[in-house]
């Protein structure tokens, strides 16, 4: 847990958490949609966890999450910005997580001429979305570790 805790206004750590609670309640709802379809024709609970770990492939491996969430808290970042950021990974890896995520449509490479040509990261329309999506989730961990405490 990184030290000293955030420290924040009892109001402003009561929208923190009646937002993920509405986040909660939203889960409950779009899961239940889904459980309406899932005994259909071929869709069944197979087919379903297929399904899902299909789409969740990407946040599957080291680091991606730790990238995503990077560029989600502090916008587009050169490379050695956000090698400096994340500690322990290697020049190597990141250059080939950046390339994966650009490939699976969630960073963009921006690439501005030169003289000295100059590329950054940032996250893709797609991406943003799923930073919002993860959002609640990381605040909910947040507040569980201790992280962020009320005041």
């Amino acid at each position: 847990m990184p030290t000293p805790p955030m420290k924040i206004p009892a109001d402003a750590f009561e929208v923190l958490q009646n937002n993920i609670e509405g986040t909660l309640n939203n889960g409950k709802i779009i899961r239940s949609t889904l459980a309406n379809y899932s005994n259909q024709g071929p869709y069944n609970a197979d087919w379903e966890v297929e399904a899902a770990v299909e789409a969740l492939h990407v946040f599957g491996s080291r680091w991606t999450i730790e990238i995503l969430a990077t560029l989600y808290i502090t916008g587009p970042r050169r490379f050695n910005e956000m090698k400096n950021m994340l500690s322990g990974i290697s020049s190597r890896t990141l250059s080939d997580k950046l390339r994966f995520l650009a490939e699976e449509g969630l960073v963009l490479r921006l690439v501005t001429e030169g003289p000295p040509v100059k590329v950054s990261y940032e996250l893709s329309p797609h991406g943003m979305t799923c930073g919002r999506l993860l959002s609640p989730l990381v605040a909910h961990l947040k507040v569980k570790m201790g992280s962020v405490q009320s005041k």
